[in-house]
Order: C-alpha cells, then sequence, then structure tokens
C-alpha cells in the first residue's frame, strides 16, 4: 500500500489533489466553533451537508443567551432548502453504545414534524465506525474537523480557558474552510449519500478562489466499503507519514489516542536519531482517554525508551482547575503541527481504526503563516500566557515553559496538593510501560 511507505515531505498523491485560493479559519474549542457553525447553517441559501459519528437532537450550539438548539435550528433552515444528515448507524450490538436502537431514535428526532432528511450509515467493517465530521453549506464554506454535534458521553460545547463545570471538560479543533477545497468535501458527502440511498445529488459547480491557503481534503475510506472507491482511500496516513519523516526540528500532536505501528514507528526513529540535536516531540494526550488507554500509555512507553535521557520528548495532559476538585479536560482534538510547515486538523485518530478502518476526514496545508499562527493560539491557550510569550524560538518555548509548568504540575499531584494550571505532565507513562491490548469498547467508542 503506497500510503504506509511514502517519500517525506511533499502532498498526497492521487485526488483530490491540494487545491489553491483557500480561506481558513482555525476555530479552538466547542463555543468557538458550534456558534460558527450555527451561523453558517442559518445563513444557508442551497442546502446543508452534515456527517457525523454521532447526533444529539437537542444539543445547544450557542449557550450565552438563548440557546440554538440543534434540530431547531434545521428544522427551521429546512423548510427553504434541503437539508441532508448521514450519521453512524450505530453498533449492531447493545452491549456497545451507540447501538443501532439508539441511533434511530436519535433519527426519529430530529426529522421528527420537520423536513430534515436523515439517513443512517451502516456500511462500517465489523466492530468499527463511520467517524468523520463534516458540514457543507451551499458548497461555499466547509467545516472539517474533529467535533460532533453531541453531548454524548461529553459535553462538546467549553471555551478555551476549560472551566471547571462538574463533569469533564472538552477540548477540540475544527476548521471553517471556504474556497475550491469545499468541493472535494461535498464530493465526498454526495459520494456516500449515493452510495447509502441511491440518490444522486447534483455535481459541484468549480468553486472561486477565496484566499491564498493552498490545502488537500484527505480521508480514509476502507476498501470495499462503497462502490466508488473499491480500493479505498489511506491518504491521512500518507500525510502523517510524510510530515513526521520531514520533520527537523519539532512535532506537535494533540490527539485522543497515539497508537498507530505506522505512526510511533517514523516517532521512535526520529528520537533514536534526530535530526537535529534540539529536536523536540511534545504530545497533548488525554489524561483518561475513553478507550485504549494501555495502548496509548504502551506506546508511549517505546517512546521514552527510544528517547533515554535525551529530553526531546514531552507528553502532557490538560485538567480544569478550580472548585472543590479537578476535572480531566477530554482531548479529543486530531491536530499535527511540523516544524510550522505543515499542519492537518481533522477527524482522524492516531490508531489503526482511523487510518484504516473507519471512514474520516482531515485536512492538509503546508501554509507557515496559517501553521505558526494556529499554533501560537493553541500554546498560549495551554500554557495559559499571552500569544506574546509564546512566539519565540518553539524549542525555547518547550524548554523555558512547557517543560517547568507541566512538571511542576505533576509534582505538585504526587505530593497531594491543589494544582495551580491546567497544564501537567500525563500521568502513568514510564519506561517500563508495556505494550498491552485496548479494551473492546475501543473497538466502537472512537469518537
Amino acid at each position: 500500500m503506497p500510503a504506509i511507505d511514502p517519500t517525506p515531505g511533499g502532498w498526497a498523491e492521487g485526488d483530490p489533489p491540494p487545491r489553491p485560493g483557500n480561506a481558513v479559519e482555525v476555530l479552538i474549542d466547542g463555543a468557538e466553533a458550534l456558534r460558527a457553525i450555527a451561523v453558517a447553517i442559518a445563513d444557508a441559501r442551497s442546502h446543508v451537508y452534515i456527517t457525523g459519528w454521532h447526533i444529539t437532537p437537542d444539543f445547544a450550539l450557542t449557550r450565552d443567551g438563548p440557546p440554538t438548539i440543534l434540530r431547531r435550528l434545521l428544522a427551521e433552515v429546512a423548510e427553504r432548502v434541503p437539508v441532508r444528515v448521514l450519521v453512524w448507524a450505530g453498533a449492531p450490538l447493545p452491549i456497545l453504545r451507540p447501538w443501532r436502537g439508539d441511533v434511530r431514535k436519535v433519527r426519529d428526532q430530529l426529522i421528527g414534524g420537520s423536513r430534515v432528511q436523515c439517513v443512517l450509515d451502516a456500511r462500517e467493517r465489523p466492530m468499527h465506525c463511520h467517524h468523520e465530521k463534516t458540514i457543507v453549506i451551499d458548497d461555499r464554506v466547509a467545516f472539517v474537523g474533529g467535533i460532533d454535534l453531541t453531548d454524548f458521553n461529553g459535553d462538546r460545547w467549553d471555551t478555551q480557558e476549560h472551566p471547571s463545570r462538574g463533569a469533564k471538560g472538552w477540548h477540540d479543533v475544527a476548521a471553517r474552510i471556504s474556497g475550491p477545497a469545499v468541493g472535494d468535501v461535498a464530493e465526498n458527502f454526495s459520494m456516500r449519500w449515493q452510495a447509502v440511498t441511491g440518490q444522486t445529488l447534483k455535481p459541484t459547480v468549480p468553486i472561486p478562489a477565496s484566499g491564498d491557503v493552498e490545502l488537500q481534503i484527505v480521508r480514509t475510506v476502507p476498501d470495499g466499503m462503497y462502490p466508488q472507491l473499491p480500493r479505498g482511500d489511506f491518504r491521512i496516513l500518507e500525510s502523517y507519514l510524510r510530515a513526521l519523516r520531514a520533520a527537523q526540528r519539532f512535532i506537535y500532536l494533540e490527539n485522543q489516542f497515539l497508537w498507530s505501528p505506522e505512526i510511533l514507528a517514523v516517532l521512535r526513529e526520529k528520537l533514536l536519531e534526530p535530526p537535529t540535536p534540539d529536536f523536540r516531540l511534545v504530545l497533548l494526550l488525554p489524561a483518561k482517554p475513553d478507550s485504549g488507554g494501555d495502548d496509548t500509555r504502551g506506546q508511549l512507553g517505546t517512546l521514552v525508551q527510544a528517547d533515554g535521557d535525551g529530553g526531546r520528548l514531552l507528553a502532557c495532559t490538560l485538567y480544569a482547575i478550580s472548585g472543590e476538585k479537578d476535572w480531566p479536560v477530554y482531548l479529543h482534538a486530531k491536530v499535527g503541527i511540523v516544524d510550522d510547515a505543515w499542519m492537518t486538523i481533522g477527524s482522524a485518530n492516531l490508531n489503526e481504526h482511523s487510518l484504516f478502518n473507519d471512514t474520516e476526514m482531515n485536512m492538509v496545508t503546508h501554509d507557515r503563516g496559517l501553521a505558526h499562527q494556529t499554533r501560537l493560539r493553541l500554546w498560549a491557550g495551554h500554557l495559559q500566557r499571552p500569544v506574546s510569550e509564546v512566539a519565540g524560538d518553539p524549542v525555547d518555548v518547550v524548554e523555558r515553559l512547557w517543560k517547568p509548568i507541566a512538571q511542576e504540575q505533576a509534582e505538585r499531584r504526587e505530593r497531594g496538593e491543589r494544582a495551580t494550571h491546567r497544564l501537567t505532565m500525563l500521568p502513568g507513562v514510564s519506561r517500563r510501560s508495556g505494550l498491552l491490548l485496548g479494551p473492546l469498547q475501543g473497538l466502537v467508542l472512537d469518537a
């Protein structure tokens, strides 16, 4: 498979190709992203296409003032334009969640008394799912990222301040795209819709330039799942491998999981044979992933071994700090930034589900300005510092801020003291961590 062994650097091969002329707005955390989504849907003039892993019909997209409730918004818009929603049909067995019966109830609630069309896609591989999260409005704007319109197993609405809310917080990222690449997101929806319903949607017309960002839409589609792609599409993996192999100074990854053997092999090689003396690998992962935690800890143990005493590896997590109890912030974002020269944002986790077996979609760009700006915004939020304090050399920022803050907070927790900062070292990682197999629930509960 070409995706497993691509050359370092460059764009993924095949279709769709990289598209110039796009505008991209990176939306960090639910409060910002979900408001932008609500505004764009409300402004729809010709159609709305939504894909997701799961949907909560009564999910509140906005919380400041009268809430914008998802099913009411879609019902209102569907009175004037077609609204099509395509979600995973759910697990075939009720021992796993969400299962088929749960999702059928969700569909009935979403379409009840409205013109909204909602179709359940059951073309998944056994024990896998449809995981991409995209929204297309009028073929003029698209949202691609990690945010599902749901509060199933965690409320996706949260702010960058991550205040303690009596439950786990939620960190996520999405991208708002306008320009020619929107057509590629729309075509993917049309392909899946036609395969599931037999209905052929109107082809996407050429979309004019909207900015100066070149980007590529990449996806995972398992082979044999859809007749239009009998050999599948695995270019999310290809894109990551190209970027990681080309890395020279730093790799920054935010993800829910980290146990892809193909990805870990490259990361271990970078730590064993660093491309530059000051190379750094910074990982932001959930303290308590919903599933697969043993897999991630085991693979991190192999990275610690590869790093030895090099001090090149840093694995962190976040907590919401306030009130009587600190709550973990669930790291659900799927972001990769390499050398401020490459960036991806999307739905794909760094595990075999997302890279081979689930449907996924990411955007990739080599735009240095956008990658740099996004990293500064993310780091400013996580480090609780103004952008000006994290704007220096990234390796210096890791040594001067990331490491001291994370280590101090980890030491406070070990002493039983209250944390004073959101950022801390990821617990449970050591050279003794062994590679273990994740639980069965991780095969489906992979949101």
